[in-house]
């Protein structure tokens, strides 16, 4: 295992290594975490930085870290990383920072060369940091840091016979590797990814029919540097910033492609894209090249490539029926629920539970009874599971248009930004009355958000029928930060809720105008109040 970055391990501790040699003795545990990937990684490091007198155990099956998704984070999990974790030096580092989202649109015959592409971009870097990571190098050295840490951390041990204690009763399950022994714990964490070891034996699994999306990647060496291109004034209209850096998005009627920089000459390279518009030859390696070098410009980014590995998944969608139980259980990440990823929501999940578990570990620790907070925590959640997926559902239809596309990012991430990203920043998801009160607007919301992918997916039918759905899909260029993400300043600031509503009503208008503009029939488009974006149904049939 490569050794982790001397100033992260600390000293090898007389304190962390008498925590280790106690739990060999006892086998006993405050908190065990099945899964010694991202999110079980990340928890035993907050864990042991924020509750240094809890133990904590860590069983990973796979004896090699190896190539993941996932390796984009926005804001949110930026934040968390480096705020909550202490990993802002490291992750600068050792790994890739990130120059923020970027958007690429092309003709309808897939011909257009990159320089040429219509562009959604910042022309410098963004004012809130985020990063690109290998994951495989990322969960080898949080590993070492856990270890180092005081965590108790078994590789190659496979869990098995997990009996779920109920009413307080502690857990208890068995680790088989080279021999076999039999653990306790008070809280047991489920961080094994698809495999779901918790949600298979709750049943807690529910497929997420109405969202039939498919997905392929790899990772790929040799791919030509996107700031080397030669075209002067395309490097000069973003201030000559490193777009290499940026997670870049070249997007499509009903599917996406993404190239992610991973550093050490990897780029991990990958489509997404609706079942309708899904080719079974993207299952195997070659079928998935074949098919991403039918676009002119991703052809031209991938002469020189080389493929390192592949994966696919036929439907990456599902949720759960419960995150987190009073019986001292959750279940997180991956083993929990997977909406989308576009926009790279995955790590800001990870986030956002990962402080909700440690939340709920830290005041039943204290003795608290936790059942009002698990009820809430769970229920924001389920919550944040739909906002996030309405970010796409019935969407891709809209991601092929530079004009749409341009009017759903704003709204997306000015969204984000004024409510999401600074709710996160204040720490509001760990304010029991904030959370339940932000779980009084919830319908109203997610009322807001249907009625924008309404708009939004509405607009894409006219256009397609009017023969104009790609005419701005070239030579076009939009890289100010407020025309194409909204206001993203005082994020973490004190402003009231007033102040914020009323953000977000220009949010709202601004991106109502938008589409307005886009089909242009002839009417004067009119603001409206906050209230009225809030009722069902606030577009149909109406001017917009």
């Amino acid at each position: 295992m490569r050794e982790a970055p001397a100033h992260l391990l600390g000293s090898a501790c007389h304190l962390c290594d008498s925590i280790s040699e106690a739990l060999k003795m006892t086998r006993s545990v405050d908190v065990a975490i099945i899964g010694g990937g991202l999110v079980g990684n990340l928890l035993a490091r907050q864990l042991r930085r924020h509750s240094p007198e809890l133990s904590v155990a860590l069983f990973e099956r796979d004896t090699e870290r190896t190539y993941k998704v996932g390796e984009s984070t926005v804001e949110i999990a930026a934040n968390y990383l480096s705020r909550r974790l202490g990993l802002s030096t490291y992750l600068y580092q050792e790994h890739l920072p990130k120059n923020g989202l970027r958007f690429f649109f092309d003709t309808e015959a897939k011909d257009a060369p990159l320089h040429e592409m219509s562009e959604i971009g910042l022309g410098g870097m963004p004012p809130y940091p985020s990063f690109q990571f290998d994951r495989a190098r990322l969960e080898k050295d949080l590993l070492e840091m856990n270890e180092k840490d005081g965590v108790h951390v078994e590789i190659g041990g496979r869990v098995k016979d997990l009996d779920l204690g109920e009413g307080g009763a502690a857990h208890t399950f068995s680790v088989a590797g080279d021999t076999e022994t039999e653990w306790k714990a008070r809280w047991v964490v489920d961080g094994t990814g698809r495999a779901a070891m918790i949600a298979q034996l709750k049943g807690l699994r529910m497929p997420e029919r109405d969202h039939r999306i498919a997905s392929a990647w790899g990772r790929f060496s040799n791919i030509t540097d996107i700031d080397d291109w030669s075209a002067p004034d395309w490097h000069a209209r973003v201030n000559h910033t490193a777009r290499g850096l940026s997670t870049n998005h070249f997007c499509y009627k009903g599917y996406w492609i993404w190239f992610i920089p991973l550093g050490q000459g990897l780029t991990s390279v990958g489509i997404c894209a609706e079942r309708d518009s899904w080719d079974k030859s993207y299952h195997e390696p070659e079928g998935m090249v074949a098919n991403l070098r039918k676009h002119r410009a991703i052809d031209q980014l991938m002469e020189n490539a080389e493929l390192v590995d592949h994966g696919a998944f036929s439907q990456l969608a599902y949720r759960t029926k419960q995150f987190f139980s009073a019986d001292r259980w959750a279940v997180l990440g991956e083993a929990a629920a997977f909406p989308d990823p576009f926009y790279s929501p995955g790590s800001d999940v990870i986030a956002v539970e990962n402080d909700l578990t440690a939340s709920l570990i830290a005041h039943d620790t204290k003795g608290e009874d936790i059942r009002e907070r698990v009820k809430a925590y769970d229920d924001l959640m389920h919550f944040r599971y739909e906002t996030i997926l309405l970010l796409t559902h019935k969407q891709y239809c809209t991601m092929g248009s530079f004009e749409l596309l341009r009017a759903k990012a704003f709204f997306d991430c000015a969204c984000y930004y004024n409510l999401w990203f600074d709710s996160y920043a204040k720490d509001d998801h760990l304010n029991l009355k904030i959370v339940q009160r932000m779980l009084r607007r919830g319908d109203s919301v997610l009322t807001v958000m249907r009625n924008f992918r309404d708009l939004f997916s509405s607009a894409a039918t006219t256009l397609l029928e009017r023969g104009d759905y790609y005419r701005l899909n070239t030579g076009v260029g939009l890289h100010d930060a407020m025309d194409a993400f909204g206001p993203i300043t005082n994020v973490g600031s004190k402003r009231s809720p007033v102040a914020i509503d009323r953000r977000t009503e220009e949010i709202f208008n601004r991106t109502a105008e938008l589409v307005h503009g886009i089909l242009d029939d002839g009417s004067k488009f009119e603001k409206r109040r906050f209230i009225e974006f809030a009722e069902p149904g606030a577009f149909d049939q109406a001017r917009v």
